[in-house]
């Protein structure tokens, strides 16, 4: 299962954020480019002396600019072949993934539970994690919880968590008969398909057990999960994605 954020309280915590309003109730400005922004909040943070490192986190920070959002839609996904099951917004922090903060990591978890007692926590405000994405055992159905645009509460490690992207698998680690073969195969064409969106290579580098994120407390996936046959199932699905891109016809031919 995933656990809650792991922020240091210095850094400020994870708890969602209201995007600030303008002063004196003016009207947010229409058309502002992230590039227009980027620009002149570089001049006021050398301006200040704050320098580059400064500058670094505002660059992360330009989105909560009213006018800069991304257009939303409720109930949007990331990934065509999910179905939508949000997350209680306590679980999971607003953000603009990548322009904030790079996704280059694959988190696998196992619920230690069923599918539905997963989604029941994710949409509960007190549990204070959830993972983007829920495979079901039965059927492989996928449902996604969190926006791959938004920080997930899943590694346990605020680092991780702005880098990755969490799919939890129903199932228990000390029962391997119920790491199913439809959900090892759903599970990897979701994930070459994050891994082709990002650039991510798919390679164990990059697609981890939620026990190997640094400082886990967690033991999942767990002995049983069967890392070589996932491995290879994720690349036969990435390298079919790629032979199916290639195939279509160019714009305009």
């Amino acid at each position: 299962m995933p656990t809650t954020d792991g922020a240091d309280p210095a850094r400020g915590t994870d708890a969602p954020r209201a995007d600030p309003g303008l002063p004196g109730g003016e009207e947010p400005r229409k058309g502002s480019s992230r590039r227009a922004v980027l620009a002149a909040l570089g001049v006021g943070v050398v301006g200040a002396g704050l320098g580059w490192a400064g500058y670094e986190q505002l660059k992360r920070m330009w989105w909560q600019i009213p006018g800069i959002d991304k257009a939303r839609r409720p109930g949007e996904l990331d990934y065509a072949a999910a179905g939508w099951a949000g997350a209680s917004e306590a679980n999971w922090r607003r953000a603009d993934r990548p322009a904030d903060y790079g996704i280059d990591r694959v988190v696998i978890h196992v619920t230690e539970g069923s599918y539905a007692v997963a989604l029941k926590v994710f949409g509960d405000p007190g549990h204070g994690a959830a993972t983007h994405y829920v495979i079901r055992a039965e059927d492989g159905h996928v449902a996604q919880t969190v926006r791959e645009l938004d920080v997930a509460f899943h590694a346990g490690n605020r680092e991780w968590n702005e880098r990755s992207v969490g799919i939890e698998h129903e199932g228990f680690v000390d029962r391997p008969e119920t790491l199913t073969d439809v959900m090892y195969r759903s599970s990897a064409k979701l994930t070459a398909d994050i891994c082709r969106r990002y650039g991510i290579p798919v390679d164990r580098e990059h697609i981890v057990g939620h026990n190997e994120v640094p400082q886990a407390t967690h033991t999942d996936p767990g002995p049983h999960w069967d890392w070589p046959r996932y491995m290879r199932l994720v690349r036969q699905a990435h390298e079919a994605a790629g032979r199916k891109a290639s195939a279509r016809p160019a714009r305009g031919s």
